[in-house]
């Protein structure tokens, strides 16, 4: 049997290119380049690559630069914002404990992802949101206001606003009603059932799935898969994370979206060609790329 650590082999590659909606390759072992390449041979060629951080925000705008196949967003990660905040030692970066930075650093941060928000490559906002999972109530209160100030920045700048939600559907839906959503709004990662996804779909809200729609646990997700809107609906890694099955524990990566398009399909009763070009068609119109 392969180590946990063994890259999964590349499967058979998608006729019809999609583009990977949310991935960190800064998180992936090896070169953009190679990683690029090896999507490119599954048939996905084009990457969003998302930022969580000021480090990680930057270094996906200077990516998206440099690779044509590369659009950017930045953002502070909603466990960012406590840490930054309140220096707490469980935030996103996982830098230790460090003094708290207050208020006043969370507002520093935040004109640093404003100041890259306005930068051509950089087609999206997020991921940001709201986190219960790794974040206590203690929390709460930076997430919202960091939320709030994301939803404000996309708006100005006019790029699509990429959603983290955790265990927080009914205060992400909450705030995204009362700040007024951004034109393009994507849920990252979608989480929420099929009564959610026709919530999100009445708003115009894209779902992008991840691979942990293949999981055993996963019915809720194949539900909400089944109504979701065809022209709503995106396809993502989110590597190295949520490896689809059979390579669930494995490294994930862009070159692997074809197990999840198929299971995807599969769900829908479409031909993986169809499937493939409406997703190819929303991701662009979604990050206006």
């Amino acid at each position: 049997m392969p180590s946990n650590a063994e890259a999964p082999p590349v499967p058979n590659p998608l006729r019809v290119p999609v583009a990977d909606s949310h991935t960190h390759l800064d998180m992936q072992s090896g070169t953009v380049a190679e990683a690029l390449a090896k999507a490119a041979s599954a048939g996905v060629t084009t990457v969003v690559q998302v930022g969580c951080d000021l480090k990680g925000s930057r270094w996906a705008a200077e990516t998206a630069l440099e690779y044509e196949a590369v659009h950017a967003t930045v953002a502070l990660h909603p466990n960012e914002a406590p840490r930054i905040v309140h220096g707490d030692p469980d935030g996103w970066s996982r830098q230790g404990a460090r003094e708290p930075g207050g208020d006043g650093a969370l507002d520093e941060a935040l004109a640093e992802i404003d100041r890259l928000a306005g930068l051509p490559q950089v087609k999206g906002v997020g991921e940001t949101g709201l986190d219960y999972f790794r974040t206590g109530p203690e929390g709460k209160a930076a997430q919202e206001r960091s939320f709030r100030a994301h939803i404000e920045i996309a708006k100005r700048h006019g790029k699509t606003l990429v959603i983290h939600d955790r265990d927080a559907h009914a205060d992400v839906l909450r705030v995204l009603k009362e700040e007024g959503a951004p034109e393009r709004t994507v849920f990252h990662c979608y989480s929420g059932d099929a009564a959610m996804a026709e919530i999100c779909a009445s708003a115009g809200y894209y779902m992008s799935f991840a691979g942990n729609m293949t999981f055993k646990n996963a019915q809720p997700l194949r539900d909400a898969l089944a109504v979701a809107p065809l022209e709503l609906v995106l396809v993502e890694t989110d590597a190295p994370f949520l490896t689809p099955v059979p390579y669930r524990g494995r490294p994930n990566a862009p070159y692997l979206i074809p197990i999840t398009v198929r299971a995807m399909a599969a769900v829908r009763g479409l031909d993986e060609d169809a499937l493939a070009a409406a997703i190819s068609a929303n991701t662009a119109r979604a990050f206006d790329y």
